[in-house]
């Protein structure tokens, strides 16, 4: 079916007329509405009123000449250009320059017209009008979409890159509302801009592989039928990945967007109560992968009156989609740059930390360590069996001091780096402890009560051996420690159904309040210390291993009355979060 184009004949010469109107109705390749008007005055008239595709004008009218009537409908008349076809009866070369000069597509000398050379100066003058048109047209839209871009990537902060584009996507596309809407891991997603603050959120619905999307397609397109179903939504609402075109307002599958992720889409006139929507995807590179990832999607909405959405409008829509994904990726690459930077400060920091610490806490045990070994060398002959086992015992103890001083090193800076691996295995909690408890025993001395009590069942607990000897290890030396003047030292466990609950309280020095808010962080120690030797590490470490296994510790303490370390850990630790190479 060939289109209708409307055709307007200015002249005065109704003879003319008729044989325009007779070879244009002729015209095998074209279809014509054709309009009339005898002179200028009802020539603006009929301008006015109707959208014309071309006009054919005379040359000399009774009312004006054609020159003054293009220049008049140029200036009053016509928002963009209308083909012109100029007719005289006479060849004028002269004539023909002004003519063209103001725009005019053509110039026809009346006696040399003929039915061909008619039709096929209009085809052409419709064609090259069109042509110009929307070449003027691509140029605008990309001058618009430039400067939408610059302004979009004027700056490398993700909030104001978002906030920016939905603003100057609702100007360029003239419409109420522009919105970006991002998927997230953990959720549907959420909206994080909005060109207008009243908004609700969009509900997407993710399905995992193997579930079925939607319903098919009427009439079949079951190509994808292993993959999941395609997906229809009714209109005005239309969803496209790029760079496919849109055709918004009609009934039209969403092509394999099961592929990109995105499985249903609420209607979003619904959700957001509009008249219409255009929707394109925010994708995002892949390192390297064909397969872009689909990180949001970019949302123009239309509330006041309808809108037909026009291929433009996608097109325009989808570019700064482009744009605005590149100005993410810039923005997330500088997050993810200043977050290692901010990490490799870190790092170093704890790096001279461990230094500091190492040199300062190794320096006394190591001069205790040489100073009984020297005595030995020298004086092992002059001195009685007792003194010797007395200073063995020191370099013992020291060694053994430093020994856990590396360990508590290398497993903290695991805690920095990268997690240890967390193996669980069925656990006798009783015979643990009681085991742990009695090694600490024979370490103590005397001015020491180590006092053990259990409550409730144990049974059915999964924990890492390592893992929870270093928290009763860390958390028993403390309370040693820092109970100078000896006392009891109380090991509580408690069963529970689904958790075990342990704590140990000592009746040491305590713990200022000011400094107990930062005790879990490494190499921070109480303010009243005075000389207890220590690194500081202790409470980090526990706090660590308990989180490994999905608990939680807790701390209390008064100064002058002592501190209490609460640890509670799930019975049965949940399998999909174990790494699978500690199974």
């Amino acid at each position: 079916m060939l289109d209708t184009w409307t055709l307007l004949i200015i002249d005065d010469c109704a003879a003319d007329r008729k044989i325009y109107r007779r070879y244009l109705l002729k015209d095998p390749h074209q279809s014509y509405q054709i309009f009339e008007a005898d002179c200028a005055e009802e020539g603006l008239a009929l301008c006015q009123k109707i959208r014309c595709d071309a006009i054919l004008l005379d040359f000399c009218l009774p009312d004006m000449s054609g020159i003054e009537l293009f220049d008049q409908m140029q200036q009053e008349i016509f928002k963009t250009s209308v083909p012109v076809i100029m007719l005289t009866g006479r060849g004028d070369e002269e004539v023909a320059v002004q003519v063209m000069k103001r725009g005019a597509l053509d110039y026809l000398v009346k006696h040399n017209l003929t039915q061909d050379v008619l039709q096929l100066a209009v085809r052409n003058a419709i064609k090259q009008s069109y042509l110009q048109a929307q070449l003027s047209k691509t140029q605008e839209r990309q001058r618009l979409i430039a400067t939408t871009a610059l302004r979009i990537r004027q700056s490398l902060n993700l909030e104001q890159i978002l906030n920016t584009a939905v603003a100057e996507v609702q100007q360029l596309l003239k419409c109420d509302r522009v919105m970006v809407y991002q998927f997230t891991p953990d959720t549907d997603g959420k909206i994080v801009a909005s060109s207008v603050e009243s908004f609700r959120t969009v509900l997407c619905d993710r399905v995992a592989p193997g579930q079925e999307a939607g319903e098919q397609e009427a009439g079949g397109r079951d190509q994808r039928k292993e993959k999941g179903k395609l997906i229809t939504h009714s209109p005005p609402c239309t969803l496209h990945p790029a760079p496919l075109p849109l055709v918004s307002n009609s009934q039209s599958p969403i092509p394999y967007i099961y592929e990109l992720g995105l499985c249903n889409c609420v209607s979003l006139k619904e959700e957001f109560n509009t008249n219409a929507n255009l929707v394109v995807p925010i994708n995002l590179s892949n390192n390297g992968n064909p397969t872009p990832k689909l990180w949001g999607l970019l949302i123009a909405h239309q509330n006041s009156g309808e809108r037909q959405w026009q291929t433009d409008d996608a097109q325009m829509l989808n570019e700064v989609s482009v744009q605005l994904a590149i100005a993410i990726q810039q923005a997330e690459l500088l997050a993810q740059t200043q977050a290692a930077l901010a990490k490799e400060k870190q790092l170093n920091v704890f790096k001279s930390q461990i230094i500091a610490t190492v040199s300062h806490e190794y320096r006394t045990p190591l001069t205790s360590i040489l100073a009984a070994a020297s005595t030995l060398a020298k004086y092992s002959q002059q001195l009685d069996e007792s003194k010797q086992q007395r200073f063995l015992g020191i370099i013992e103890q020291k060694t053994r001091y430093m020994s856990k001083l590396v360990d508590n090193m290398l497993l903290v800076n695991q805690f920095e780096l990268e997690k240890p691996k967390f193996k669980p295995i069925p656990l006798d909690l009783l015979q643990f402890f009681s085991d742990l408890i009695e090694q600490e025993r024979e370490t103590t001395g005397d001015r020491h009560e180590l006092i053990f009590q259990i409550t409730g069942h144990t049974q059915g607990f999964w924990g890492d051996r390592g893992l929870l000897q270093q928290i009763f290890i860390n958390l028993m030396s403390n309370a040693i420690k820092y109970s100078p003047d000896g006392g009891a030292v109380e090991f509580h466990l408690i069963g529970k159904e689904s958790e075990v609950i342990f704590y140990i309280q000592d009746r040491g020095i305590g713990i200022p309040i000011k400094d107990q808010e930062n005790l879990f962080q490494s190499f921070c120690r109480g303010s009243n210390v005075d000389t207890i030797p220590g690194t500081g590490l202790g409470l980090a470490i526990a706090k660590g291993c308990v989180e490994l296994h999905g608990g939680n510790i807790t701390l209390f303490s008064e100064v002058g009355q002592g501190t209490k370390v609460t640890v509670s850990l799930p019975k049965v630790f949940p399998i999909d979060q174990v790494s699978p190479s500690s199974t």
